[in-house]
């Protein structure tokens, strides 16, 4: 990181607000300043409502029972952080909307126990930070005859609802997914969410209560993720997905498989990882522009300085021991597939012929038509262009490299730029 962190600018000075969000907003200092007091949000009053409105609580627990206390502890957590109105408005529908897709996945592996005894087979797991071409991998793998990826609607509403005259799943998922960019117009260049786009692991494990999404959203204190009860719990909301479907190969993603791969693979023995690689001195910023960004949707004031700290810090010490894990045998290096970004970008289908092979998957001429048909309607920068540089964020690319150097010598990564 650059000594010379002072002189940033502030997100209020990098981003303008929409005006219906900032009136929003100053309607918590329209009542003295305390937007816990127009959108509280209480453990107790949300499982009340949730139970409520699906006519009590299922009596399973998915195999987890110190869920609930756990969700508690999030609440309470989510509760006394200095969110924003709106901030606190999204969380508390994400809080409710999870409850009830637990409670709604809970009943129903309790009315059909053998979904549990399904196998989820081979899934392939993509991880890599951002602007290494993981989400667009993503999409073009979910292409696949052979594979399937959740989308936002089905992740969110995994399992119909009860209600009868309700919005149907994508139309309700996309007030949470294409809500983001709403927020902040600026988004959509960084990251496109969509309900009937292929969606991370972090959306489709929100009712785990045990994941990266809620560390995402918001700086945490007392509330501790579980890794282990999350990958648990995505194996049950893809066995619930797929149940009835026949055989299924999943394909997912999310940049935080790289921070727990041991984890992903106590659960998923037999995965394929895709580990996308790029100069990580062009994708650390980009990591710390998204979560800032993020953070600036819920809060008034964000620690860009902190926040950027914590991500060098954090995927370099992931990224270089990716490098050890493999090595040293902790994780099965066979199970891992690499994939250079700037080749994926230059010649996806040379890209994705080897990396199909190595998991036992084909490339076909009817699938090679679907990616390039897919890439033509789809152009870089469709959106506006995200742009990025370490400087930005108090870093170097220097110094991102020199943090970097065991991962870089290992993937033979060149410089860019």
């Amino acid at each position: 990181m650059s000594e010379n962190t002072d002189a940033l600018p502030t997100m209020g000075e990098r981003y303008t607000r929409p005006d219906w969000v900032r009136r929003i907003n100053l309607m918590g200092d329209s009542i003295g300043g305390r937007p816990q007091d127009l959108v509280p949000i209480d453990a107790g009053e949300l499982l009340k409502l949730a139970t409520a409105s699906l006519g009590g609580m299922p009596a399973g627990n998915l195999g987890d029972p110190d869920w609930q206390q756990r969700f508690e502890s999030l609440a309470a957590d989510l509760d006394s952080s200095p969110m924003h109105v709106l901030g606190r408005l999204m969380t508390k529908q994400e809080l409710l909307r999870s409850l009830r897709t637990r409670m709604l996945l809970t009943a129903a592996i309790d009315a059909t126990p053998q979904i549990t005894a399904e196998p989820v087979r081979a899934p392939v797991m993509i991880a890599g930070p951002a602007r290494s071409g993981t989400s667009i991998l993503f999409e073009l793998l979910g292409l696949h005859p052979d594979l399937r990826a959740p989308i936002g609607a089905e992740a969110l509403h995994p399992v119909p609802l009860p209600e009868a005259g309700l919005a149907d799943r994508l139309e309700m998922g996309q007030s949470e997914q294409e809500f983001w960019a709403d927020i902040q117009p600026e988004f959509l260049a960084m990251h496109e969410f969509r309900a009937d786009l292929p969606v991370e692991c972090i959306t489709l494990t929100t009712g785990s209560f045990a994941g990266f999404h809620w560390s995402m959203i918001a700086p945490l204190t007392g509330w501790i993720p579980d890794l282990a009860v999350n990958y648990s719990y995505e194996r049950q909301i893809l066995q619930v997905l797929q149940h009835g479907a026949g055989p299924t190969q999943w394909v997912l993603k999310t940049p935080g498989h790289l921070f727990v791969l041991p984890d992903l693979f106590a659960e998923f023995g037999d995965a394929w990882v895709i580990q996308t690689h790029r100069d990580p001195a062009r994708t650390m910023a980009s990591t710390a522009s998204i979560t800032a960004m993020v953070h600036w949707m819920r809060f008034t004031d964000v620690d860009a300085v902190g926040n950027a700290q914590f991500v060098h810090d954090a995927f370099a010490f992931a990224l270089n021991d990716s490098v050890n894990l493999r090595a040293n045998g902790v994780v099965p290096d066979e199970r891992f597939v690499d994939v250079s970004y700037t080749q994926l970008v230059s010649d996806p289908i040379g890209a994705l012929g080897p990396a199909l092979e190595q998991m036992g998957l084909s490339m076909t001429d009817a699938y090679a038509t679907a990616v390039r048909d897919y890439l033509d309607h789809k152009p870089k920068g469709k959106y506006g262009v995200h742009r990025y540089q370490p400087e930005d964020w108090g870093m170097t690319a220097e110094g991102i490299r020199d943090a970097t150097a065991q991962y870089i010598e290992r993937f033979d990564l060149p410089p860019e730029g």
